[in-house]
């Protein structure tokens, strides 16, 4: 009988957040300043200008920031490993019967809890609390550096779209061909996110439609309020 390998969609969860997250920031974030701009001054320079900055400024600063903050989680699980691994050394017993706690308030009959615990002790005492117990695993387990390399490269190639139609697109319609563009692939990123995370394609598009719509709208109505008040 072949080996059958299951497929989970939530050992992707790490690098897949961080990159759906980046590319979606990176292409709407730039598209949005490349409309506001455009709508405010519809000046190919200025135009290129901005794209090239939000997508620069943005790749940085999400990187940035996602190192931050999973450097933050890395740091919180680091601590409780820590204090952990100290309870086992100097309390072994007590740590003993509340992992067979755990196991029972599963279902398991406490007999058998207190066996399993007791043979998962023996065989590697901090990994198994740090499953069962903090919920540390090596699929959920931060890694600041991976997180941070996925945000800036996603940002930049989601960035990436804008920039090219600001250098291509006619400027007196560059408004309405950054829009066009954008949902379009912004529709196609939904698909593909969804696609990997195994979750609804259709909620999936419309929800990053609808939202990229009105963050491209307001940004819009805003940079040709001021185009129009500054002349």
């Amino acid at each position: 009988m072949p080996h059958h390998l299951e497929k989970h969609y939530v050992n992707r969860v790490g690098w897949l957040r961080a990159a759906v997250l980046g590319a979606n920031d990176g292409l709407l974030s730039t598209t949005s300043i490349v409309i506001g701009v455009a709508a405010a001054s519809p000046d190919r320079n200025t135009v290129i200008l901005a794209a090239l900055a939000g997508m620069i400024a943005g790749a940085m600063s999400m990187a940035a920031g996602e190192y931050v903050s999973v450097s933050s989680q890395e740091d919180t699980e680091k601590a409780d490993l820590l204090r952990e691994k100290r309870e086992l050394e100097e309390m072994p017993d007590i740590e003993l019967k509340e992992l067979a706690k755990i196991y029972e308030k599963r279902g398991v009959s406490k007999e058998t809890a207190l066996l399993v615990a007791t043979e998962l002790t023996l065989h590697d005492a901090l990994a198994a609390h740090a499953h069962d117990e903090l919920g540390i695993n090596e699929i959920t387990q931060a890694q600041p550096l991976q997180a941070a390399m996925a945000s800036f490269g996603s940002f930049a190639l989601g960035a990436l779209l804008p920039f090219v139609i600001s250098l291509l697109a006619p400027v007196q319609q560059m408004v309405y061909f950054q829009y066009g563009f954008s949902i379009m692939f912004l529709m196609i990123l939904g698909a593909v996110s969804a696609k990997a995370g195994g979750a609804r394609t259709g909620t999936a598009v419309m929800r990053i439609c609808f939202w990229g719509t009105i963050a491209m709208g307001i940004t819009a109505l805003t940079g040709h309020f001021f185009g129009v008040t500054v002349s």
